[in-house]
Formats: structure tokens, C-alpha cells, sequence
């Protein structure tokens, strides 16, 4: 597909309509869509806290925040050697953020971004796109965060696209096709505000919530 043809519209209709775009690499204008047979979900009450994780939580002096340096978590999460998202899906993402559907979740110690995640919300489903780590277990702060707060807003659904070794250590598991398209048709019927309370300031909250889930 030409990059021209793509606009915030279309992607938000692919998105509820399960598939999702990527790019060979920054470099190319071609974006191709993606329908995996496979699709990885976290389950929102299956998130695994290790006691390494909810130790450095605790212990690093580290805070997070949501949609705070949005641009920079974009681009930390592309700066890599291959990455699928090119310069059309970065500024379709930008435009997405104004709109108020894409999300990221920032991890700071100090004044210093460590990881993020950014992801797309439609719904009560929270489609996750990528992170990054500067910092040990940067992304996992991260996505730990997150699970607390999409739970504490409302959404049923964490589309992880993939199942990867490191997503599966954190609890995310692989369910058919047909499955995920079933829970994606309840979860974009529904109403989730993901601003509708604030994040969660307090790291032994999260471990505290996490812990007693896992």
C-alpha cells in the first residue's frame, strides 16, 4: 500500500476490523497489512510480577507517567537497528495521540526517560504497538504499569500483536484468529477513559495490585 492512501481513519477502521500495519523498515514508503492466524493478548488480570521486577519497582526511585513526552517514547520505541515503523505510521501515530487514541507509557528516573510503551485505544481495547528498555527492565515498568491502569479504566482487551518470549515471561499468552476477533467485537463496543483516573503514582501500589493478581 501506498503511504499516500493511509490515513488516521482507515487505520482506526483496521485496526477494529483486526489487522494492522507495518513497514519493512523506516526507510520504505510501503506499508503492508498484517492479520496474524495467531494473535498474542496479556490478559489484563494475568500480568506475572517477578520479585526481581517488583523489587527494582520499589527500590529504583522511578515514576511514570501517561502521555508525557509522547514524541520521544515514539521514537525511542523505533530506535533500533530494524524497525517497522517508518515516517508515515510515526506521523499517522502523532495524529492519533491529538486525537486522543494513542496512549504512551513513560518510565522516568529523574529527569531521564529509562522505557516506554505506546499503544492505540478503541473501546475497552488496548491495542499495544512497541516499547523500549535504556535501563534493565525499563519495558517491563512499563507494561506493568499499564496493565494497572487500563484495568483501573475500564479496558478488557491488551492486543500484544505478537507472542514473544519476553511477552510470555510477563504473562501474555497466543489464542486463534477467530477468538481474538470475538473479544475485539465486545471490546470495541464498549466504553473505556483511559484519562478517566489518574496514573498511579506510587510503585508499591502497582506491585501491591499485580502481586495479588499473579
Amino acid at each position: 500500500m501506498s503511504d499516500r492512501s493511509l490515513t488516521p481513519e482507515l487505520l482506526l477502521g483496521a485496526y477494529e476490523a483486526g489487522v494492522f500495519p507495518m513497514a519493512d523498515s523506516r526507510d520504505t514508503d510501503e506499508i503492508y497489512w498484517v492479520d496474524p492466524r495467531e494473535r498474542g493478548v496479556l490478559p489484563l488480570d494475568g500480568f506475572r510480577m517477578s520479585r526481581s521486577l517488583a523489587r527494582r519497582m520499589r527500590r529504583n526511585n522511578v515514576r511514570a507517567t501517561l502521555n508525557v513526552g509522547f514524541e520521544e517514547i515514539l521514537d525511542g520505541c523505533a530506535d533500533r537497528d530494524e524497525t517497522w515503523i517508518n515516517g508515515t505510521i510515526r506521523a499517522l501515530v502523532l495524529e492519533l495521540a491529538d486525537r486522543g487514541h494513542a496512549h504512551a507509557f513513560g518510565i522516568w528516573s529523574g529527569e531521564t526517560l529509562i522505557g516506554g510503551m505506546y499503544g492505540l485505544s478503541l473501546g475497552t481495547a488496548f491495542f499495544g504497538e512497541s516499547m523500549f528498555s535504556r535501563a534493565t527492565d525499563g519495558s517491563k515498568m512499563a507494561l506493568a504499569w499499564s496493565v494497572d491502569h487500563l484495568r483501573r479504566t475500564g479496558f478488557t482487551l491488551f492486543d500484544t500483536q505478537f507472542l514473544t518470549p519476553h511477552l510470555a515471561s510477563l504473562g501474555a499468552v497466543e489464542i486463534s484468529r477467530a477468538s481474538y476477533r470475538a473479544q475485539l467485537r465486545l471490546a470495541v463496543e464498549g466504553n473505556a477513559d483511559i484519562l478517566g483516573v489518574p496514573l498511579e503514582e506510587d510503585p508499591q501500589a502497582v506491585v501491591q495490585r499485580m502481586t495479588h493478581r499473579s
